[in-house]
């Protein structure tokens, strides 16, 4: 039987699966092809991400995520 997961744990859970295949900037770059913007990717990437290795952001976005269930 599947578990359905909240919105929040299968963001990040997808996420993390999408950089460990693809690494970061691929997993963003998939991300971006389902989603119209006029925004500037590799601007907003190094305004965002100007030192973080993929590794350190699935480590922050997994404590985002357990912050969340920690509310819920």
């Amino acid at each position: 039987m599947t578990t359905i997961l909240e919105p929040v744990e299968l963001r990040a859970r997808g996420f993390e699966v999408l950089v460990k295949s693809l690494g970061w900037v691929n997993a963003v770059r998939f991300i971006h092809q389902f989603e119209r913007s006029s925004h500037d990717y590799a601007a907003e990437r190094d305004a965002l991400l100007p030192e973080l290795s993929s590794e350190e952001m699935v480590g922050r976005l997994n404590a985002i995520g357990q912050d969340d269930k920690e509310r819920a």
